[in-house]
Parts: C-alpha cells; sequence; structure tokens
C-alpha cells in the first residue's frame, strides 16, 4: 500500500494530469520517469522533479518499445497521454478520427503490450467521462473512451496478476484548454462549476489521488471510477 521504491512510468507526465500524478508518486517515494513527445517539454520538468525523462510517442510502435527497453521492468505505469481531435460528425476530417482512435485508443494497447509490469503491479488508463455522457461533436472521443474503458477490463484478465484500471475525469482544469481564449475558458469553468454538485470543477491533483489509491491498492482491478464532481447525478 506504498509506492516507496517502486519503479512508476507516468507516460503524459510532462503536464497537467500526468505531472501531478508524477509529483505524487515521486513525493511518496517512487523511483518516477516520465515520459511524453516533446523533449522541449520533459527536460525542464525532469530537473523539476529529479526524474528520468525518456521522449516517448504512443502513436509510434518504435517508440514505445524503445520506451520500455530503457525502463525495463516496473511496478506501474500510468498513461495520461491523448492526442484528441474531434468536429461536427458528419464533416470531421477521417484523418482526423484516425488520429483519435491511434493516439487515445491504439496508444494504449502499444503501451499494454510493451511494457513489462512485475506480478502485482498494474497498469492505470485515463479515460473521460464522454464515455457514458457524450456531447455534440465529439462522438469521436466518446467512442474511443468508451473502448479504452472495455480494454481496461479485458486486460484485468489478460494481464493478471498485473492489474488494470481506469479513471475517468469530468471537467478538470489542466493546461489542456489554454488553447481556448481565456475569457471563453473562464466562463465555461464557472458555468461548469456552478452546476456541479461540488461547486468547482476537478484539478490534476483531484486525478492523480485516485490513480495513486489505483497503485496502491492490490484489491483494485478491471475498475473504472468517474471521478466528475456529481456530473452523471447531477
Amino acid at each position: 500500500m506504498t509506492l516507496a521504491g517502486k519503479k512508476v512510468v507516468v507516460i503524459g507526465g510532462s503536464s497537467g494530469i500526468g505531472l501531478a500524478t508524477a509529483e505524487l508518486a515521486k513525493s511518496q517515494g517512487a523511483d518516477v520517469i516520465i515520459a511524453s513527445r516533446s523533449a522541449a517539454k520533459l527536460d525542464p520538468v525532469a530537473e523539476r522533479l529529479k526524474v528520468t525523462a525518456v521522449p516517448a510517442d504512443v502513436t509510434s510502435d518504435q517508440s514505445v518499445t524503445e520506451l520500455f527497453r530503457r525502463t525495463g521492468p516496473v511496478d506501474h505505469v500510468v498513461l495520461t497521454a491523448a492526442q484528441l481531435r474531434t468536429g461536427p460528425f458528419k464533416s470531421v476530417a477521417m484523418e482526423d478520427v484516425r488520429a483519435t482512435m491511434e493516439g487515445k485508443f491504439w496508444g494504449a494497447w502499444r503501451v499494454a503490450r510493451e511494457a513489462e509490469i512485475r506480478p502485482g503491479g498494474s497498469l492505470t488508463l485515463v479515460t473521460g467521462f464522454l464515455s457514458v455522457r457524450p456531447r455534440p461533436n465529439s462522438a469521436i472521443i466518446s467512442a474511443a473512451n468508451g473502448a479504452l474503458e472495455s480494454l481496461a477490463r479485458a486486460l484485468a484478465l489478460e494481464l493478471a496478476p498485473v492489474r488494470v484500471n481506469a479513471v475517468s475525469p469530468g471537467v478538470i482544469d489542466t493546461p489542456i484548454r489554454a488553447a481556448m481564449p481565456e475569457a471563453a475558458r473562464k466562463e465555461m469553468l464557472a458555468r461548469t462549476a456552478a452546476a456541479l454538485p461540488v461547486g468547482r470543477v476537478g484539478a490534476a491533483e483531484d486525478i492523480a489521488h485516485q490513480i495513486a489509491g489505483f497503485m496502491t491498492n492490490g484489491f483494485a482491478t478491471g475498475s473504472i471510477v468517474y471521478l466528475d464532481g456529481g456530473a452523471l447525478v447531477n
């Protein structure tokens, strides 16, 4: 029930939920390796946290293979990385649809195949609550998230005794929303917070604590946890 001395790989660890997870694991005494496509983003984070950085692209078979060749056997793997493109169902480009599945679903598939996780260790996937609460113009993201949750349940059987779980966040205030105009971002977050039973949107640290729980709870596998501030019951 502790991460002290465990080797933890966080893919997508340079920002947002991945970064918060890496910080939490490091604070609990884990040997942390962070991976992301951008070495420029990775290196400053790795230096600040005093962790190891390995550039890796989950859309590349070779890159994922090389990542786990370099890490060797590990105790826990967390995958937060995703490259999402979406739009109206009738007009979204098939190139964008395929890219979303490549980054979100097939990326997880590659990681699960290549990672050498020690018995009793874990793989935690981060999905998204659009799998169960879809909205217009996001059909491919809903589908990718749903597929990822099904994959987590299946892999809990196929990879046992390695444990496989998924966390499905609701609206989280992370740098992924930085592309929005600032005024629009603040208005959207405030509107969402007002509608939620908890009265606020999520933070990356909220999801990181659940991921840490999955890593340290040896009885958790095949589980999907929706952390959405009560959106699904509202």
